[in-house]
């Protein structure tokens, strides 16, 4: 990792409903052009979509020394030890790779550790990586501190962490963004950085806020403030961005090829937006989009979350349109059938349950 943006492949260009292989190759093109090369992706990313997408326009394209691939383990595709060798392969088979250069312990936290432990699912990777087939092992993370601290106590030998990190979640006592990058930085691992602009949250910012970052008179992109926050602090050598056009990416390799950190001033800039933020509410869901293969009802719940944070944050007349939009097809966030599953792979520990009656109650009077 020479240089400090990350590609994250859970929100690609689409279209139809599948990945745009043609943008999302001339995005490639261009992020290795310009000296970029860590790749991120997982399973479960698009509905699996992620994987066979870097494999048609990454691993099929490119000699296998000029990228760095990071896969994860996750929870919900093994029930057994035995499960976890047979799904490995599969992954290496769809990216078209003999080994991953990192491979993550995928969205750890207290009760999931507890799973990966009864079934052994470090000592494989540690196994696996013996054999060749993994270069280094570490975990990504979403819990309180003292969770990742029992992990790391145990665990001496992971090689890297993945955590969610971003200003307007750094003081956050749900997300705990300084105090898990402090335990990190105790153990003295690398970190990554990942949701440095909190699912599009701090690009989409209300007009007050935007006008902080506009007197600064850079002429940069709100996004540019976001992921500079995460990549200024020490021991961060990557961070993850989600980027779906080739205009994202152009932006983002503008301020991060020649990588400088925060000043003075624009650190006092985003602490003048974070006080804007934290006054306007809102759900704070990250449109990872965990939650919905859980769901019974289906119910598009990152989206609907989406359109109330819009209506109680910004007062955007046209959050009810799109809530229409979301809910054409039934799938309404009264339709929520309260078992919880949703809640159980939410890696914001958002009380989902809680928040859909609130939206129903705001869109569907």
């Amino acid at each position: 990792m020479d240089k400090k943006l990350g590609f994250g492949c859970m929100r690609l260009p689409m279209k139809d409903d599948k990945v745009d292989y043609e943008e999302f190759s001339k995005m490639i093109d261009y992020y290795i052009e310009q000296g970029f090369n860590y790749f991120d992706t997982a399973h479960g990313y698009l509905d699996g979509k992620s994987e066979i997408a870097l494999r048609e326009c990454l691993t099929k394209r490119y000699p296998r020394d000029e990228y760095i691939l990071t896969n994860k383990l996750t929870k919900s595709f093994f029930s057994k030890e035995e499960d976890i060798r047979p799904f490995f392969e599969e992954q290496l088979k769809i990216c078209n790779v003999e080994y991953f250069d990192y491979y993550l312990m995928h969205a750890q936290d207290a009760d999931i550790y507890e799973k990966f432990k009864e079934c052994n699912a470090y000592n494989v990777a540690r196994q696996l990586k013996k054999e060749g087939k993994i270069k280094h092992f570490g975990i990504s993370f979403h819990d309180k501190a003292e969770v990742l601290d029992k992990i790391l106590i145990e665990n001496p030998d992971i090689e890297i962490v993945q955590i969610q990190f971003n200003y307007i979640d750094y003081k956050s006592p749900s997300v705990q963004g300084e105090r898990v990058y402090e335990v990190a930085r105790k153990h003295n691992k690398p970190i990554i950085i990942m949701e440095p602009v909190k699912g599009g949250a701090l690009v989409n910012l209300p007009e007050k806020a935007k006008k902080i970052f506009d007197n600064l008179g850079e002429n940069k992109s709100y996004a540019s403030y976001a992921i500079r926050f995460a990549a200024s602090q020490e021991g961060v050598v990557s961070v993850l961005s989600g980027m779906s056009n080739l205009e994202q990416i152009k932006d983002n390799i503008s301020y991060m090829r020649e990588f400088k950190p925060l000043e003075k001033r624009e650190y006092e800039a985003i602490n003048k937006v974070t006080e804007i933020l934290d006054k306007l509410g809102g759900i704070p869901c990250t449109g990872c989009r965990y939650c919905i293969p859980e769901c019974p009802k289906k119910i598009s719940i990152p989206d609907l979350f989406s359109c109330y944070n819009a209506k109680v944050q910004f007062n955007d007349w046209n959050s009810s349109y799109y809530y229409d939009i979301h809910t054409k097809s039934g799938n309404k966030a009264s339709e929520c059938l309260k078992c919880g599953k949703c809640e159980g792979v939410c890696p914001q520990h958002i009380e989902i349950r809680k928040h859909l009656e609130e939206v129903a109650k705001t869109f569907e009077k």
